[in-house]
C-alpha cells in the first residue's frame, strides 16, 4: 500500500487535457511517487497475431485516448486516483521476433511490478501477454478465477503449429494450472468456430461460456448473475480483449466479428466485479480505428477496472 499523499492526475483546470504527460489519463510515472498501489504498464507486443498486426501500437493509443477521464466515477461512487496510488510505469520492453523470449521477459518485469503487493493493470499488445501476465500473477495469488472477456475462446492448441499466439493463452494457462477450473469464465463468445468440439474442449479447460446469443436471449442481468456465481469469492483476474465490442464500438482490432456486446454493457457488467487482483485489456490496433472510438473505449474500460480496484485495495 502506499505511503504518505496520493498523487493524482495532471489538474485539467491548470493543464488543458491536449497537453500534460502521456501517461494514462495524465497519472504520474511511478518513478515518480513514492509507492502505489496500483501499476499500469504497457506490453507493445504483437508477433502471436494470426490476421491483422498493429496491437503492438495500442499501449500508446490508449494512453492517448484517456486524456479525457475524470477523477470521479459517479457509478461506482469512488475517485479511484485519489483513494489509491495509481502510476503508469511505462512499457515492458521484449523481443518482437523471439515469441518465447518475450513472454520471458513480460513475465520478469510483471512479476517485479507486482512487488509490495501492488495490483497490475497491463495495456497490450496481443492477447499473448496473458500468459506471462498470468505467470506472474499466478505467482503471488495461486490458481486464480480467470474473467475473460472476448469473440474467441483463445483455448486453441497451435496455430501453424506454435503453440504461444493470442489464440492458445488459455490453454497453456490451464495446462500449467494458473487459472481455477472452477471458477473460470468466457464472456462475450460469439461467431465462427474452427470444429464442434472447441467449445467441448474449451469446457474441460475449466471454462464456463456466456455468449453474445445468452445476452440477447436472457439479458444483461441475468449473464452478471451466471458470472458473479461462477466466480464466487475467488481472486479475479480479468482479461478484456477489445474485441469482445462489436465492431459498431471497437473497429480498431486485429480480429473483428459482428453481433458483439455494446460498450454500455461491458462497461455495466466490469462495475459488479469484486476481488480482482490483476488484469489485461488486448488488442487494440490503433491502424484500423477511428477518431479514437476503440481507444476511448479501452480507456473506459481500464477506468472502470481501476475504479473496481481502488474501492477494495
Amino acid at each position: 500500500m502506499s505511503s504518505g499523499d496520493v498523487v493524482g492526475p495532471v489538474d485539467a483546470t491548470v493543464v488543458p487535457r491536449f497537453a500534460g504527460p502521456p501517461t494514462f489519463a495524465r497519472l504520474p510515472a511511478l518513478t515518480g511517487v513514492e509507492s502505489a498501489d496500483v501499476v499500469i504498464a504497457g506490453v507493445p507486443f504483437d508477433a502471436g497475431v494470426s490476421y491483422r498486426p498493429g496491437a503492438r501500437f495500442g499501449p500508446a493509443h490508449i494512453r492517448q485516448s484517456s486524456r479525457l477521464l475524470r477523477p470521479y466515477n459517479p457509478a461506482l461512487g469512488v475517485s479511484p486516483f485519489g483513494v489509491r496510488q495509481v502510476a503508469d510505469a511505462g512499457d515492458i520492453a521484449c523481443n518482437p521476433f523471439d515469441i518465447p523470449a518475450a513472454i520471458g521477459q513480460i513475465e520478469a518485469a510483471a512479476s517485479q511490478l507486482l512487488q509490495g503487493g501492488r495490483r497490475l493493470l497491463a495495456l497490450g499488445g496481443d492477447h499473448t501477454v496473458a500468459l506471462p501476465l498470468l505467470r506472474a500473477v499466478h505467482a503471488v495469488h495461486g490458481p486464480v478465477a480467470v474473467l475473460h472477456f472476448d469473440a474467441h475462446l483463445d483455448t486453441w492448441d497451435t496455430y501453424f503449429g506454435e503453440p504461444y499466439t493470442h489464440g492458445t493463452p488459455f490453454r497453456r494457462a490451464a495446462e500449467e494450472r494458473l487459472l481455477d477450473p472452477l471458477r473460470s469464465v468466457h464472456v462475450g463468445i460469439r461467431g465462427p468456430l474452427y470444429s464442434d468440439t472447441d467449445l467441448g474442449d474449451s469446457e474441460r479447460l475449466g471454462f464456463m461460456a456466456i455468449h453474445c446469443a445468452d445476452i440477447e436471449r436472457d439479458g444483461l442481468a441475468a449473464a452478471i448473475t451466471r458470472m458473479t456465481a461462477r466466480l464466487g469469492s475467488a481472486p479475479v483476474y480479468v482479461s478484456v480483449d477489445i474485441d469482445v465490442l462489436d465492431p459498431a464500438f471497437a473497429p480498431g482490432t486485429g480480429t473483428p466479428e459482428a453481433g458483439g456486446m455494446t460498450s454500455r454493457e461491458l462497461l455495466a457488467v466490469l462495475r459488479t466485479l469484486s476481488n480482482v487482483v490483476g488484469a489485461d485489456i488486448v488488442e487494440v490496433a490503433p491502424a484500423y480505428d477511428h477518431a479514437e472510438i476503440t481507444g476511448i473505449a479501452a480507456a473506459h474500460v481500464a477506468y472502470e477496472l481501476l475504479s473496481v480496484m481502488a474501492k477494495e485495495a
